[in-house]
């Protein structure tokens, strides 16, 4: 916010390259008002930032507004590009709009001119994975006119994990470790799927792999800023001053939650131990620790912003829904692979993620 005050007493906050670059901040800072405003306040705009703001929208699990944006744009002079539909079938997926998606698809070399790439066909990958059509999914993959990457075989992976489909979530891993033997998240979202099915043979078998293989899981941490300080946390912090008040903050926020209808996702721990244990596991991961800390220092009304490295566990974003209606508070978490506005017990993302 200074330095955008700064740019406009300057003169430089209207025009295309330094507003294009003020959207980029404020998407990538999760204040999507602010975007909103510097994008209305632009005097002359250009394809990159029409781009931004629908991208931006998109990620952030705001579909609606991003194909709003993009029914805006086609009323003006600028031409959607590539990178423009890449947005909207982004926005498509991760919103659930699936017919949307495969209509924009299938029509925006008639429509737009644009001949489909890899990365509109990693959306709509991504886009029918995620709505359960896997078999479509895999039939796109089969009928593409290039191989299949890393990225187009990760899509389906999560997709397996969403459905709980460990056969095709097997034979995605296994094109993944052929082209990238060192991607770590790869092993754990296929263990994942395996802990979730009980498959705990399996589960010992990835263990074993990435030993041999010499694939070290990457630590999961978690930041907030509160009063102009980062705080970082790690899964079972022993080390925060002030670890006590968090703690036990966290002990009566778990029993509000389970009082509300919160039921621990133990499936996904990738131990074969007691459901008690499990839940433990579970309790005081570096996300939880991060959001409780914001809960009890950021005063109420105020957004609580959380960073994370790695992707957000499926327990963690069912927790923040219920915390986020308990605490009447929003929270934006941003993962390694999109951003989360958790509000009155929802996510931005309508658990597409």
């Amino acid at each position: 916010m200074q330095l955008h005050s700064r740019l406009i007493k300057a003169g430089y906050g209207v025009g295309c390259f330094v507003g294009n670059a003020l959207l980029a901040m404020y998407f990538k800072c999760g204040n999507m008002e602010e975007a909103h405003n510097a994008f209305e306040e632009m005097e002359e705009r250009d394809v990159v930032s029409w781009n931004t703001m629908i991208a931006g929208y998109a990620r952030h699990g705001f579909g609606k507004e991003a194909l709003e944006v993009f029914d805006t744009m086609r009323k003006t002079s600028t031409k959607p590009d590539d990178i423009t539909l890449v947005g909207v079938l982004a926005a498509c997926s991760h919103s659930g709009l699936i017919e949307k998606g495969v209509s924009y698809f299938y029509s925006m070399h008639h429509d737009f001119g644009v001949t489909a790439k890899p990365e509109h066909y990693t959306c709509m990958i991504d886009l029918l994975g995620r709505a359960g059509r896997l078999d479509e999914a895999v039939s796109l993959m089969k009928d593409m006119p290039f191989e299949p990457d890393s990225t187009m075989w990760g899509a389906l992976l999560g997709a397996s994990r969403i459905h709980r489909n460990s056969e095709l979530g097997r034979s995605a891993a296994e094109k993944i470790f052929e082209l990238e033997p060192e991607n770590a998240g790869m092993y754990v979202l296929l263990s994942n799927i395996y802990a979730s099915s009980g498959k705990w043979r399996d589960v010992d078998k990835m263990r074993a792999m990435m030993y041999e293989r010499g694939v070290k899981k990457v630590p999961g941490f978690s930041w907030i800023e509160v009063q102009n300080k980062v705080h970082t946390f790690s899964v079972g912090d022993c080390v925060h001053p002030e670890k006590e008040d968090i703690y036990a903050f966290l002990e009566d926020l778990d029993m509000r939650m389970k009082k509300a209808g919160y039921i621990s996702a133990t499936d996904m721990v990738l131990h074969d131990v007691e459901e008690e244990e499990k839940e433990h596991m579970l309790k005081y991961h570096s996300e939880k620790l991060a959001v409780a800390y914001g809960i009890l220092k950021i005063p109420p009304g105020r957004p609580i912003r959380v960073i994370k490295n790695l992707r957000v566990c499926e327990d963690c974003h069912t927790a923040f829904k219920y915390i986020s209606a308990i605490e009447g508070q929003l929270i934006i978490l941003r993962d390694s692979n999109r951003f989360h506005h958790f509000r009155d017990g929802s996510c931005s993302c309508g658990d597409y993620w």
